[in-house]
């Protein structure tokens, strides 16, 4: 039985220490993806702001980008699978400590956590990094279209630039109408609510009046009411007043 227990825990080990061998490995391959994908965001982002500051055609400046912008597929392919690949060494390495229980020991339970940081900061670092280029093709995408919007307008005949102008122009209206429709709409169904407020008010305004003509007595005991309501708080101010005019004339005494 110790036999077999022994020759377990040495297949475990050995087990673990060829995860550990891959999981550095790919460590290192993530390691030099990331400085690379970092230098091709840094020089995609400096090409693309040169293109603009020197007056570059958006072809041109399309052109310079073409072969960045395959890399960056590729590295991101690339650098995704390495993560993916990490990832579940991480996961069979977990497996294989938690086989013994609770024999697994501090410095391997150490091991596998550095492992796990190590993927969580290669993760946060390549999704920044892409975050950046992607943010920089996104407003590159959107200058060259600016771009060839105004290539377009400067070489195209009269006729054709006309038309096109006046197509656009014709899809701005339309959708100012439609806006202008919606919030007509929107005033509409207002007015139709606080129209029906007003009428709810004026019914309730008239029954209550309705109620009083025909209970002269109910109104005059409101009346008698309020007026009591009055009297106690002119009986209560005066009392008040006098208090303070006699605790000044104490105080000043």
């Amino acid at each position: 039985m110790s036999r077999l227990m022994m020759a377990a825990a040495a297949s475990t080990a050995t087990q673990w220490e060829d995860l550990r061998r891959q999981a550095r490995q790919s460590e290192n391959e993530l390691d030099l993806k990331l400085v690379s994908f970092s230098k091709l965001g840094t020089n995609y982002t400096a090409t693309h702001n040169s293109s603009s500051a020197h007056g570059h055609s958006s072809e041109t400046a399309a052109l310079l980008g073409t072969n960045g912008d395959r890399m960056f597929e590729t590295m991101s392919m690339e650098i995704e699978q390495l993560l993916s690949k990490l990832s579940d060494l991480n996961e069979k390495m977990a497996e294989c400590t938690s086989v013994n229980g609770s024999a697994a020991s501090s410095t391997v339970l150490h091991t596998l956590q550095r492992h796990k940081d190590i993927l969580s900061d290669y993760t946060h670092e390549y999704n920044k990094t892409n975050a950046n280029i992607v943010a920089c093709m996104e407003r590159e995408q959107l200058l060259g279209s600016v771009h060839r919007d105004i290539e377009s307008y400067k070489t195209g005949s009269g006729v054709n630039r006309r038309t096109e102008l006046y197509l656009k122009e014709h899809e701005h209206l339309k959708n100012s109408d439609r806006l202008t429709d919606e919030a007509i709409s929107v005033a509409m169904a207002t007015k139709e609510s606080l129209m029906s407020q007003k009428g709810v008010l004026s019914n309730i305004t008239g029954r209550i009046t309705n109620v009083t003509n025909r209970f002269p007595q109910l109104n005059n005991l409101i009346q008698k009411t309020n007026f009591k309501k009055r009297k106690d708080s002119i009986i209560l101010a005066v009392i008040v007043a006098l208090c303070v005019v006699l605790l000044l004339w104490y105080i000043m005494s």
